[in-house]
Formats: structure tokens, C-alpha cells, sequence
């Protein structure tokens, strides 16, 4: 079990990181990620596990009801379900008062993305 002194360590670190990654999503349009870091006096490899770190840290705070769950896909005349061109099929969902309309082409980094900056509102 960790220190108190420890968590706190932990916490004012990862605070920190959490900072870093804004600053670099942030950077410049056309400036890359290396080019960010040797600014900022950190290398790459050491960027993306901060990125890493962040991203676990946030997973871990999720609610037990926000983890991913085993989907099982149902082939759509199963469902019976026939949209017309005006609807989206997808699924919705609302949490801390944001909405977000996911489809079958929502990519899961950007999925995994609008939860983590979620977790952190």
C-alpha cells in the first residue's frame, strides 16, 4: 500500500503530465511531437509514456459502468431496424453534460479520446 506521501507525489506528477499533454496537443499546427519535446526538454519516448500513464490514470478513475463491455454484434435484420436517410443510427450517450453520437464509423481512439477529456471535465 502506497505512502500518503507517495500518493501525493503521485497525484502532483501526474498533474503535471496531465499539463504537458495539453501543451503538446496544443502545439502549433505542423510542429510535431519531437520537435515539441526537444523544446520542452523531454524526449519522445518519454512523452508517450506520460501519454500512457495519463490515459491509465483516467481509465481507472472511470466508473465500473463506463468500462468497456463485451459487445455482441446483431446483424441489422435481426433488429429489424431501417433507417431513413434523415436518422443516424448509432447509439448515444450523456454523461457530465456532454452528448456524444457514436456510429458504426466512430473510430475507438477517438472514442477512447472523448472519455478520457470526459473523466477529466
Amino acid at each position: 500500500m502506497k505512502s500518503t506521501t507517495s500518493m501525493v507525489a503521485t497525484q502532483y506528477r501526474m498533474k503535471d503530465w496531465v499539463e504537458q499533454i495539453k501543451a503538446c496537443q496544443n502545439r502549433p499546427v505542423g510542429m510535431k511531437i519531437t520537435d515539441w519535446c526537444s523544446i520542452n526538454g523531454i524526449t519522445k519516448g518519454t512523452y508517450y509514456y506520460r501519454l500512457r500513464k495519463v490515459r491509465e490514470a483516467c481509465l481507472e478513475s472511470l466508473p465500473e459502468e463506463m468500462l468497456p463491455q463485451s459487445v455482441v454484434p446483431v446483424p441489422r435484420e435481426i433488429m429489424d431496424l431501417k433507417p431513413t436517410p434523415s436518422e443516424q443510427t448509432g447509439l448515444d450517450i450523456s454523461a457530465k453534460g456532454f452528448s456524444v453520437h457514436i456510429t458504426e464509423n466512430t473510430s475507438l481512439n477517438l472514442l477512447a479520446e472523448i472519455l478520457q477529456v470526459i473523466a477529466n471535465a
